[in-house]
């Protein structure tokens, strides 16, 4: 029942969808929100930027700069879901987060299980690029949107 109910909110976010838009990817944190963005055919997913978070009107005047830069036509959320599939306190402020940025933006938005993802960008970063600890630390977040952004990308061409 899961994957169906899967499918039918990905499609629902699909169909809301403006023709040639691009998605972005959020992944939240407290302090810092990891940025990625789509290609207009949302195929790719690539890295943006790290927005460093303060209060949540110069937040949400930064996210509208990059959704009028890049043409974005939805958000997808990273839900940080417990390892047993339940929601904990941090997956709740990014539903209320992501119910605000609709309040500011009217932009459609849904949520991709981000488990470990983090976790598997910066293993990527250690070993496939080498990249030392402080230069990780500049780039997870964003890395780490991309990462869950892709898979959505990647289950959304699945659907039609």
């Amino acid at each position: 029942m899961q994957e169906k109910e899967e499918i039918l909110e990905v499609l629902e976010f699909k169909n809301s969808l403006k023709k040639n838009t691009a998605i972005l990817g959020f992944d939240y944190g407290s302090k810092r929100l990891g940025v990625a963005v789509s290609d207009l055919l949302r195929i790719i997913a690539t890295s943006y930027k790290i927005v460093y978070r303060t209060d949540f009107e110069k937040d949400i005047q930064e996210i509208k700069k990059i959704i009028e830069a890049k043409e974005v036509g939805g958000i997808v959320y990273g839900l940080p879901l417990q390892m047993n599939g339940e929601e904990g306190d941090i997956a709740k402020e990014v539903r209320t987060f992501a119910e605000k940025v609709f309040q500011a933006t009217n932009l459609p938005y849904t949520f991709w299980d981000e488990r470990l993802s983090s976790s598997a960008m910066e293993n990527f970063l250690i070993k496939e690029v080498d990249m030392n600890r402080k230069r990780r630390k500049e780039v997870l977040d964003s890395s780490a949107a991309s990462f869950i952004l892709q898979g959505f990308l990647d289950r959304l061409s699945f659907i039609s």
